[in-house]
């Protein structure tokens, strides 16, 4: 109770929250204006596919491919929670299928197909309907010849939960990938926070041009399952986007304001 014994207003809930890196108490909406990028240390936070489509591509353009095509449990896997029930909960959670949203929209004028992973649908892990949609992606980009970009936000690799239905599809977009270079196409390769393990391993990899956000976890397995597997102490930061960049494995380090023009640059660079 306040002193003129009147009940205390709450703040209300998630209306402020801290950047995770600098610690600074951030407002909600004005981080949202900023693109969800911390205007203290610019950390760039992780953010969801419908964010990224809003972001990325011009207004109303985009349109949703396959979006009917949703998980199945081929092996009845169960460890804490039946796989069926995660899958549930984690729909429920996202309002998405999967891990994966595809489909054609526009980059300033630039008729583009574009694929995203998402981290809040398990972590991103590519399972059978990850591996299709992306792999449907890059065959619907072949046969009407455009740009390719795909945004990996995966850190979970490939879903134990689907054995090696969900390894196989490491391979199956690799060589969709393939024809499509075949057929002289641009893959743009967008590496956010965390692009790890199964997708690093295929397609997050494969870009013509590759581009990352500043900060991003990029690799393949973590350092302490490196140590226990080979006994070899890398250098520290060997996984961010800032240490690839130096060392050949990103072509290019791209705030997320700018990646909108960037990319557009980069198209209209290649077709002509």
């Amino acid at each position: 109770m306040s002193p003129n014994g009147r009940p205390k207003r709450g703040v209300p809930e998630g209306l402020w929250l801290q950047c995770p890196q600098c610690k600074a108490t951030l407002f909600h909406k004005e981080l949202e204006d900023r693109l969800n990028v911390c205007p203290e240390c610019q950390y760039h936070f992780k953010i969801s596919a419908a964010a990224r489509i809003n972001q990325l591509l011009d207004p109303g353009s985009f349109e949703e491919w396959f979006a009917q095509v949703s998980p199945v449990d081929p092996l009845g896997f169960v460890d804490r929670i039946p796989y069926a029930e995660r899958i549930k909960a984690e729909q429920a959670k996202t309002g998405m299928t999967d891990a994966a949203v595809i489909g054609k929209g526009f980059i300033r004028g630039r008729s583009v197909v574009l694929g995203i992973t998402d981290f809040a649908f398990m972590a991103g892990s590519m399972g059978s309907v990850v591996g299709e949609k992306i792999t449907r992606a890059v065959e619907e980009a072949t046969r009407l010849a455009l740009p390719l970009i795909i945004v990996s936000g995966s850190g979970g690799g490939a879903r134990m939960q689907e054995g090696i239905l969900s390894l196989m599809q490491m391979a199956k977009v690799s060589a969709a990938l393939a024809r499509y270079d075949r057929a002289g196409g641009l893959y743009i390769a967008i590496l956010t926070d965390p692009t790890m393990g199964g997708v690093a391993a295929s397609f997050a990899l494969q870009g013509d041009v590759t581009l990352a956000e500043p900060g991003a976890m990029i690799g393949f397995a973590g350092k302490r399952t490196i140590w226990n597997t080979v006994r070899l102490e890398l250098p520290q930061g060997f996984q961010t986007s800032e240490f690839l960049l130096k060392h050949g494995f990103v072509d290019r380090i791209v705030p997320r304001m700018d990646l909108r023009t960037e990319v557009a640059r980069i198209i209209d660079y290649c077709e002509h």
